[in-house]
């Protein structure tokens, strides 16, 4: 097929799956996940990029390109690359980094917040409250701008707050709050 007939993007959406930013809001995000998108960032841009360039300029050395595995996918993976660069570069230049540890003693919830709740069932359950690109439902680590965070935000110990899910409204208690690093 002609490329003139082929869509190639270069929305960022396409290959990342982070959500993106509502609109006007700032990318809060915490000093650990600031540093691994920046880790992240460095080792495409200073050690896969370079050796992919490296093996493109080899493989089109060898002749026809039409038919040349190794120039075909890494062409491909540099322009993977070079938009997983463009994301990073675009998510750490709106970061707002932001230390949990030095809010101290704060007895409401907010980003950086690590926060136990009871649910209506009697379960237990501890959340960090962090960035958007830092998720981690498995580790506990949940969005600042998700559903369960927005309720807990400004919330005290032993306030009960209003959880809007699919399945209906529950009520969950906030046991404890804290701020510690993520």
């Amino acid at each position: 097929m002609n490329k003139a007939f082929t869509k190639e993007s270069d929305d960022d959406e396409e290959l990342d799956d982070a959500p993106k930013l509502p609109h006007g809001v700032k990318n809060y995000i915490t000093p650990c996940g600031h540093q691994r998108l920046q880790e992240e960032f460095d080792r495409l841009w200073k050690i896969e990029r370079p050796e992919l360039v490296k093996t493109i300029t080899w493989a089109a050395s060898n002749g026809d390109r039409s038919e040349n595995g190794d120039y075909i996918y890494g062409k491909r993976r540099l322009r993977e690359v070079d938009r997983r660069l463009r994301f990073l570069s675009k998510r750490l230049d709106a970061a707002e980094v932001i230390d949990p540890v030095q809010r101290g003693d704060c007895d409401q919830v907010f980003f950086g917040a690590t926060v136990t709740i009871r649910n209506p069932r009697g379960e237990i359950n501890t959340y960090s409250i962090v960035g958007l690109d830092e998720t981690d439902p498995g580790r506990g680590h949940i969005s600042w701008i998700s559903p369960l965070a927005k309720a807990l935000l400004k919330a005290r110990a032993g306030d009960i707050v209003m959880l809007h899910t699919p399945v209906g409204a529950e009520e969950v208690e906030v046991l404890e709050i804290r701020y510690q690093a993520i």
